[in-house]
């Protein structure tokens, strides 16, 4: 579906209402009537001096573009901003047209998957070092609310040892303290790396913005079964179209969380359906059973403990800001594709989406490397760190060598094809005999070629360290770059002008992924 959404086409279209090639500014809607409060929560949000023209253009009606992403350890890993950039650069597009904008960077501080916020990864020359903030909290809590306590010190060194002292280091530093939320801490990391770009960090989960969007919140309540059955029947849209569900619809699943007043876990919210007792049904959120007035009475006097799911909280972040343009990854596009039903039915609207920019950055030494071995990324991600050292040590084999392995591979390639054809004419099964046979000698040959290979690269103990050093650069755990190093070891050689230079990337609208040779 991801493919298909930034290829622009048409099987999409009817899952998003747009093609990715479409015009995505156009007449704005009138401005809520929480926008003053809106505003004004992002100005107590971010302090700085430097911020201030963003917010005055917010408060003069400028549209806004906004991506997010869940508070993770030393700034989480290079795609994260990536999205910033994106952002910034479409906003800085419009902006150029005569039709300003701001980006807006959303924290997703109410998820409760610690797991995926508690490390970070750094290369450290041919191999990789994750740290681990291991402080595991009691119950499954938002992640932005919980305290950073003082091992994060001894992280904060070894982060310093892998990355050097740098501007990045020291934003590490101020922002992670003992004493300081996840939230607080990735918050002001990310305000630090895009203040030159004007970025506005936002944090929903205070009971004022839960306030603001409790419209979209009391739908969800309100029309919960309703939703349900527009969400199960996208599925089968969605699979019927030859695609699949982001996320599955339980039958008895619902579009909210609650926060438990006493653990301060954040529980999902099933429904249980309407029966002759309850006709208007009933809502579980663990052991604890509520009514619907139940919900709607919680909403009013404590809407910070109702949170959106992840089909949902698009809807509300719309609804606050009158987004004119999401940036999501590949997760959160295809996300899209499921609530552009609730969109339809709670908004009226659906707000159009773009892929982040996405790269690998190739370091000097790396790409000298690459020269010098006459490799392209496309191969590198084919290969596997040893079928790597492998390839390394085919290329680096004498001439000589190359010649009489090509040249017997040729011949008997030849001889052999004619050879079966002539078996086959005579008799079919005679054929296929000689069929097997052959595919053993080809097998044979191609061990020949191994075994020259091995031979070079036990010989050449550097090419089996070049391909290491190069796979864990390039192509890390056969992952993408992105989605497995940290973004401040970047941030810490590059320094903060590489967000400058990722906007700058971001800005040339192409969703193929890029290669920043540094």
């Amino acid at each position: 579906m991801y493919l298909d959404f930034c290829s622009g086409a048409a099987a999409v279209r009817p899952f998003y209402g747009r093609s990715f090639g479409d015009p995505w500014r156009g007449p704005r809607a009138t401005r809520p009537e929480h926008w003053p409060q809106l505003v004004s929560i992002l100005a107590e949000q971010n302090t700085d001096a430097a911020l201030r023209e963003k917010l005055d253009a917010l408060r003069a009606g400028a549209g806004t573009v906004l991506t997010g992403q869940q508070v993770s350890l030393f700034g989480g890993p290079l795609f994260t901003p990536f999205k910033a950039a994106t952002a910034l650069a479409r906003a800085r597009q419009a902006a150029a047209a005569g039709d300003q904008h701001v980006a807006i960077f959303w924290l997703a501080t109410e998820d409760h998957d610690f797991a995926e916020v508690q490390s970070v990864t750094f290369p450290a020359r041919r191999e990789l070092r994750t740290l681990t903030y291991a402080s595991q909290p009691a119950a499954a809590v938002p992640v932005g609310g919980l305290v950073l306590d003082e091992s994060v010190s001894a992280l904060l060194d070894q982060a310093g040892e892998l990355i050097g002292y740098s501007g990045a280091l020291e934003a590490l530093n101020e922002a992670y303290r003992p004493g300081r939320t996840f939230a607080q801490a990735f918050a002001d990391f990310y305000r630090r790396v895009f203040a030159a770009q004007g970025l506005l960090v936002f944090d929903a989960a205070p009971r004022a913005v839960h306030a603001l969007g409790g419209p979209v919140l009391l739908a969800a309540i309100e029309s919960a079964d309703d939703l349900r059955a527009a969400l199960v029947e996208r599925g089968r849209q969605l699979l019927a179209g030859g695609y699949h569900e982001q996320v599955a619809v339980a039958p008895n699943s619902s579009l909210l969380f609650l926060i438990d007043e006493k653990t301060g876990a954040r529980v999902a919210l099933k429904r249980i359906a309407a029966s002759a007792a309850e006709p208007g049904g009933l809502w579980q959120a663990g052991r604890e059973k509520l009514s619907t007035a139940d919900l709607v009475g919680i909403l009013a006097a404590q809407p910070e403990r109702i949170s959106p799911s992840a089909l949902l909280r698009p809807v509300f972040q719309d609804y606050l800001f009158g987004t004119s343009l999401t940036i999501g990854g590949p997760a959160e596009i295809a996300y899209f594709a499921q609530s552009a039903v609730l969109f339809g039915r709670i908004l009226g609207k659906m707000t159009p989406v773009h892929p982040r920019f996405t790269a690998t950055i190739v370091e000097p030494d790396i790409g000298e490397l690459l020269r010098q071995h006459d490799l392209t990324l496309e191969r590198i991600i084919e290969e596997t760190p040893d079928s790597l050292a492998q390839l390394l040590a085919a290329r680096a084999m004498p001439v000589e060598g190359k010649r009489k392995l090509a040249a017997a591979g040729s011949a008997l390639d030849t001889e052999l094809t004619d050879l079966v054809e002539w078996m086959r004419r005579i008799n079919p099964e005679l054929g296929r005999s000689g069929e097997t046979a052959a595919s053993k000698m080809r097998y044979q040959m191609n061990r020949l070629r191994r075994l020259a290979a091995n031979f070079i690269l036990q010989r050449e103990e550097s090419l089996k360290r070049h391909a290491q050093a190069i796979a864990s650069a390039v192509f890390p755990e056969s992952n993408l770059q992105e989605r497995v190093h940290g973004a401040a070891w970047y941030l810490a050689r590059h320094g903060f002008d590489l967000a400058e230079e990722l906007v700058g990337n971001a800005g040339k609208n192409c969703p193929g992924h890029t290669a920043l040779w540094m």
